[in-house]
């Protein structure tokens, strides 16, 4: 089984206007070979999908995209997206009660938002192969905006130890894993840039692989952080930005990213493929010359939280081995 996953997908503002005069497909640039090949595909969206909505006060960012955009999601084959994340509200509750039946009615599952707090924590649940795969998705960003037994919202969980709503998305991870043969974690958690993992992330995503993760795949930072192998089990502690319309950092470099595909067998993850990504003319395409130095990073940091990553350069990518033996 080959698990793609991406990281920030932003198609508001600045793609949502080319949008209307290109192809859902540009978006994704020659990335979708790589889709295809794999038998599920997940990514967070950071934006909502309406064409309606009040921008939400005090809030220096909105991003909606119309909801004819979810012709991107198709064209890529995205399988399931997490909405918990700082954007998912931009637009209040109504936009995102206008984008969870545009996202239902074209067969894209969704995680971590809701119209109430069972919903927002209902794991989305997608057979591939003959494998049934969970997904949870969190975010301890925008705590106004969590959900409750009467109000819409996103699955919001602080990631401090000791936290009553963090053993409970502990338990949750637990229960989950004994219904489903592989659990993915979405984790949309810390504040922006910097490329160290703090202390509480590492904390949570060994409790949350302790509990049943397979995999726990984080964002938010706009950058890429390392990876670790914790237990056989990957953490991808940022995956950075995939696609959006952002000013590049020139030092950070937050149009620089990867594809992570998961590859696992019997449900115990094997390796993890990294391929280098660019963001380039509001579209993503896997990196060229860039590629190895993109890699040559990442190997880095890896390094620092006791990972290898061995650079393959016909392939052009990364592998990281993970399982039993890891």
């Amino acid at each position: 089984m080959k698990i793609c996953l991406v990281g920030d997908v932003m198609l508001g503002r600045l793609l949502n206007e080319r949008l209307r005069h290109s192809p859902p497909e540009r978006v994704w640039g020659d990335l979708l070979p790589l889709f295809e090949e794999a038998d599920l595909r997940f990514a967070n969206l950071e934006c909502v999908l309406a064409d309606g909505g009040t921008p939400w006060p005090d809030k220096a960012f909105h991003f909606r995209s119309d909801t004819k955009n979810v012709a991107c999601l198709e064209k890529a084959r995205i399988d399931v997206v997490s909405l918990a994340n700082n954007h998912t509200l931009d637009y209040g509750v109504g936009a995102l009660r206008e984008m969870l039946p545009v996202l239902d009615a074209r067969g894209v599952l969704h995680a971590g938002a809701g119209l109430d707090a069972e919903g927002a924590r209902r794991p989305a649940v997608v057979t591939a192969g003959a494998v049934d795969v969970g997904v949870i998705a969190f975010t301890d960003n925008e705590p106004g905006w969590a959900a409750t037994e009467a109000t819409a919202g996103v699955f919001h969980v602080p990631t401090s130890p000791g936290d009553p709503r963090l053993r409970d998305l502990v338990d949750l991870v637990r229960r989950t894993r004994s219904e489903v043969g592989f659990l993915v974690v979405s984790a949309h958690w810390g504040a922006n840039w910097g490329t160290s993992v703090p202390a509480d992330h590492r904390a949570v995503a060994h409790a949350l692989v302790d509990a049943g993760a397979d995999v726990v795949f984080g964002h938010s930072a706009h950058i890429f952080r390392g990876v670790e192998v914790y237990h056989g089990r990957p953490v991808v502690y940022s995956a950075g930005d995939f696609v959006d319309d952002y000013a590049v950092d020139p030092l950070q470099r937050n149009d620089e990213s990867f594809a992570f595909v998961l590859e696992a067998h019997d449900g115990v993850p094997v390796a993890l493929r990294l391929v280098p990504t660019l963001i380039e003319d509001l579209q993503v395409r896997l990196a060229g010359r860039e590629a190895r130095a993109i890699g040559a990073r990442m190997q880095r940091l890896s390094a620092a939280l006791g990972t290898e990553a061995r650079w393959l350069d016909a392939e052009r990518r990364l592998d990281i081995r993970c399982g039993s033996g890891s």
